[in-house]
């Protein structure tokens, strides 16, 4: 079964454009795990655009399912890692300015960095993924760093699925079965939404969760976030 885990981040931009508490990010994951998220994931990003410092402590206190943090590996992040420590910690490229992930790691290029910091997290007892793209050496390269996990960059499937799905699939299909061979698990982010959700489900079997956030919380405005969360568990069925 492939879980669903609800990232909050736009939630927190829409607080912030106002100042205040409204929406409240607390509450909102909250009730996201009520109506059938298996997840919340948090980017904190250093200038605090969406998700704060603060709400990564205030999350901790009430997130019940899974909580996934992601971000840049620094000594900010590894700080809050080791204090707050989450079931899991999704390791991305993303230097400060980048407005979304929009890269995957050269895990060969950064061998040495990402196994020393990928050595420290799991010291912590969390589990590590990170975000790459569907390249068998990268995939590789993920493996020998000790991964626990790999996070699929979904942008170039979910932009080639509305002309040609299994062309789009094609790579990401290959790159997970080489890591589910490697011992990999499988996560998938970015981009995915309820076209093209069920038919990447289909193609790999072994993903073991996905990350949603923008394409959810936009069907949320029209549909209602109960319902949006039940339609997206509906496809990973």
């Amino acid at each position: 079964m492939t879980r669903l885990s609800v990232n909050i981040n736009k939630v927190a931009t829409l607080r912030n454009a106002r100042g205040g508490d409204n929406p409240n990010v607390v509450q909102v994951a909250k009730d996201a795990e009520r109506f059938g998220a298996e997840g919340i994931t948090i980017h904190p990003r250093p200038d605090e655009r969406h998700i704060t410092t603060k709400d990564v402590y205030d999350l901790k206190e009430v997130v019940t399912t899974e909580f996934n943090i992601e971000g840049y590996p620094d000594d900010r992040f590894l700080r809050i890692l080791e204090e707050v420590r989450p079931e899991q910690a999704t390791l991305v490229p993303d230097p400060p300015h980048v407005l979304t992930s929009n890269a995957g790691w050269d895990t060969i290029k950064h061998e040495k960095k990402l196994s020393k910091i990928i050595d420290k997290i799991k010291s912590m007892g969390i589990r590590t993924s990170i975000f790459v793209e569907p390249n068998m050496d990268i995939i590789e390269g993920a493996s020998k760093v000790g991964a626990d996990r790999i996070e699929l960059y979904t942008e170039m499937y979910a932009t080639g699925y509305r002309g040609n799905p299994s062309k789009a699939v094609l790579s990401y299909k290959q790159a997970a079965e080489r890591a589910y061979s490697l011992g990999l698990g499988i996560n998938a982010g970015h981009d995915l939404d309820l076209t093209n959700l069920k038919f990447l489900k289909q193609e790999l079997p072994n993903l073991d969760e996905v990350s949603i956030g923008h394409a959810l919380f936009c069907d949320a405005l029209y549909l209602g976030l109960e319902n949006t969360i039940q339609l997206y568990l509906r496809e990973l069925k």
